[in-house]
């Protein structure tokens, strides 16, 4: 990764125009009170997988107009190749840990659904899937019900097992009606990697209420492949909202399965505290996937990580919880005073815990991330 900075990135933005006269007159007051503003500049960075896109689409449905129902349709082949996607990875999986674990019994299928496995993977191969029907349903259920593939989804961390697996497994009857309108809810589990540089501009107080803070937040994707884009907008940024997911402190990168992802993370918001670009530039720090991480760490160690090896634990249960949180919140404040020259230290630095799929919490989040930098602007 390099360290210079370069000039803004230009990107053109698309102008909705409204149908009738009242609302195009609304538009031209929004858009004028805009202009009379500074439009605050933030950078939305973090690893592949740590939830930015969710972060991205969740402003869309708080402070924006939502999804239409085109827009919700869209996400329909985004939601079913999730699934074959995913029943590929266990399929898979399963073959492969039936080969090297010691207790091999446990991840071999039955006939009926090894005949299912390679039928679904076969698909699953193809560039483009059939969208999902009732007996296709009842295959990829079948496969999913059997003891094997529940075994091997419980390995999920080390078979990059996306996330939304479980989600859409449950609800797989209603993703397969003909007359299927993904919801809301819906759309925030689907899984489609970020590519290039996508934009938004929003305020808080919403898009019907005028006198608020304006913000452009910039997502760029998490890949390590996609870093190199990143440079290009690291000039003027406000506020880098850097995501990262607690809960991957036992997995392996994507495209990199000899890499830990906490420590890539760790590695990355090191490299990204220290560039010149941003001595005076304030840092949010959303220490995202707190609802798995609530789940996992109940029964997964902290100290599996390179990282968190001097990590005691304490009772178990909510306690345990808190205590395994607190004790990665303590790693990241450590670094980032670690990482700050001494000249740095006094921009602005938040830690927020969010789960990227709350809703409530995302809102209540960027409520606090505009009052910060409203104190900041005035020197309170």
């Amino acid at each position: 990764m390099g360290s210079s900075c370069s000039r803004p990135h230009s990107l053109n933005e698309a102008d909705a125009a409204e149908n009738t006269r009242s609302a195009d007159i609304d538009r031209r007051i929004l858009q004028e009170t805009k202009a009379e503003q500074h439009i605050h500049k933030l950078l939305l960075l973090g690893a592949g997988e740590s939830g930015k896109s969710t972060i991205f689409k969740q402003i869309k449905l708080l402070f924006q107009t939502g999804f239409d129902e085109a827009e919700l349709r869209s996400y329909t082949s985004v939601i079913h190749a999730n699934v074959y996607q995913t029943v590929k990875i266990l399929y898979e999986g399963a073959k492969e840990l039936a080969q090297v674990e010691p207790d091999s019994s446990k991840y071999v299928l039955s006939p009926d659904s090894q005949e299912i496995g390679e039928k679904l993977s076969e698909i699953s191969a193809r560039l483009e899937y059939p969208f999902l029907n009732k007996e296709l349903v009842e295959d990829v259920r079948k496969l999913w019900q059997d003891p094997a593939i529940q075994e091997t989804y419980s390995r999920g961390s080390i078979l990059q097992v996306p996330d939304c697996a479980q989600y859409f497994m449950e609800n797989l009857d209603r993703l397969a009606e003909l007359d299927y309108v993904p919801t809301k809810e819906d759309v925030l589990h689907a899984r489609v990697r970020t590519n290039g540089v996508v934009e938004t501009q929003f305020s808080p107080l919403g898009e019907s209420k005028r006198g608020g803070e304006v913000y452009r937040l910039y997502d760029v994707g998490g890949q390590r492949n996609e870093r190199r884009k990143w440079i290009h907008l690291f000039e003027g940024v406000d506020a880098v909202i850097f995501c990262a997911a607690i809960s991957e402190y036992d997995q392996m990168l994507f495209e990199d399965e000899t890499k830990n992802r906490m420590m890539e993370t760790k590695e990355l918001f090191d490299w990204v505290l220290k560039q010149r670009c941003f001595e005076k530039t304030s840092f949010m720090l959303f220490l995202n996937k707190f609802d798995i991480f609530e789940r996992k760490v109940q029964k997964v160690p902290l100290s599996v990580c390179e990282w968190f090896k001097d990590y005691q634990p304490t009772a178990p249960g909510k306690q345990e919880v808190e205590h395994a949180y607190e004790f990665v919140k303590k790693k990241f404040e450590e670094l980032y005073f670690q990482s700050s020259k001494p000249d740095r230290v006094d921009r602005v630095f938040k830690i927020y815990r969010t789960t990227a799929l709350d809703q409530k919490l995302v809102k209540k989040t960027f409520k606090l991330i505009d009052e910060s930098m409203r104190r900041s602007r005035e020197g309170t």
